[in-house]
């Protein structure tokens, strides 16, 4: 064993270590966590960090490593103030989005007891869970209608996180009124352009003015505070009861299939022992060699995946060249889905396996 070969070593059986004394130290913090959640007390405690760091950067000699533990006391306690939170409030959920939009109910159905957290972009959402900001992000993938949310796909083709589930979300438009307003009073209805196209024919057979609104969710917020009878919004029912309103009609649009997929990504993949989920996500880009696409096609079928869904989308670092997106059905954690993907690796320049999953409907 070469010198390099030695140092390796000692590394991985240090990290085997510290990996077993870091499970110690975080169960010390859920007993640390049910104190505080038991007695109201705040997590983060300045006082107490700022001498635990001190007083943990004296067991080191080296001035110059003591300047580096100093960072890794601090990021190591970093994350145990967030296990603690997350023990406490529960996962800090990241959408984009605004409270009461549809994404918003999307993070509330998969994640009851969460704490949710709104982003501007899809790709800011994305980034506070590789960050470690946020637990988990829910973010579309694909609409019934629309297709596939692109800029979605492209962030889970170049990022390093995984899905873990998704669901999907039936898109209904609901009248939203003031508390006790009749239908009638109603003569201007506010809403995204979106909405108001799904909604066109009962507002038409109502006679209703609209105008449009930046978001579904701001226009109910802007109908509760105009707090006027002939003013009602479109949007959703969490609208509603986040901003004090009534769902004066509910279900009013044309369109009752329209649905959005939404998926739940996270650090981690989710591969515990004796997982049976029924879905799998892959991404992936081919050789340049005729039929390569064809043959990574084949080879799914071959172990008896069922493909659901391959889309395409043009590759961000070279021109005219594309990477793809598959979902299939069957439990890819079996020994016929190791052997599907160590034969799909050959027709494939880049191949990850996103996810395995159940979806909840």
């Amino acid at each position: 064993m070469n010198e390099l070969e030695n140092s390796r070593k000692i590394i991985n059986d240090t990290d085997k270590k510290m990996a077993e004394l870091f499970v110690t130290r975080m169960k010390a913090a859920e007993a640390i966590a049910a104190y505080k959640k038991e007695r109201g007390l705040p997590v983060y405690d300045a006082e107490r960090e700022t001498a635990l760091i001190r007083r943990n950067c004296e067991l080191i000699d080296d001035p110059t490593i003591r300047s580096y533990y100093a960072d890794f006391i601090a990021k190591t306690i970093g994350i145990s103030r967030a296990y603690q939170n997350y023990l406490i409030k529960g996962a800090r959920v990241a959408y984009c989005g605004v409270p009461g939009a549809f994404a918003y109910a999307a993070a509330r159905r998969l994640f009851p007891q969460g704490e949710y957290v709104s982003f501007g972009s899809f790709a800011e959402a994305y980034g506070a869970v590789v960050s470690g900001d946020c637990e988990s992000a829910v973010l579309p993938i694909e609409n019934s209608s629309a297709g596939e949310v692109g800029e979605v796909c492209d962030l889970i083709f170049a990022g390093p996180l995984f899905i873990n589930r998704t669901a999907d979300l039936s898109v209904t438009q609901n009248l939203l009124t003031v508390k006790g307003a009749g239908v009638n009073a109603v003569k201007t209805v506010v809403s995204h352009p979106q909405a108001l196209m799904q909604c066109s024919e009962f507002i038409k057979s109502k006679g209703y003015a609209a105008r449009e609104f930046s978001n579904t969710a701001l226009a109910a917020k802007y109908v509760s505070e105009q707090n006027d009878e002939s003013l009602a919004a479109i949007g959703t029912a969490e609208a509603a009861e986040l901003y004090g309103l009534d769902v004066a009609v509910p279900n009013v649009n044309k369109n009752k299939a329209n649905t959005t997929r939404f998926a739940v990504l996270s650090r981690v993949e989710n591969d515990g022992p004796g997982k049976t989920d029924d879905n799998f996500f892959i991404v992936f880009s081919v050789k340049n060699r005729a039929g390569a696409l064809a043959g990574a096609i084949n080879i799914i079928g071959k172990y008896g995946y069922n493909m659901r869904a391959l889309h395409s989308r043009p590759s961000k670092d070279l021109p005219w060249q594309y990477y793809f997106y598959m979902e299939c059905e069957g439990n890819v954690r079996t020994e016929d889905g190791k052997n599907m993907l160590s034969e799909l690796s050959s027709y494939c320049e880049k191949l990850r396996l996103i996810g395995s999953y159940s979806s909840v409907r």
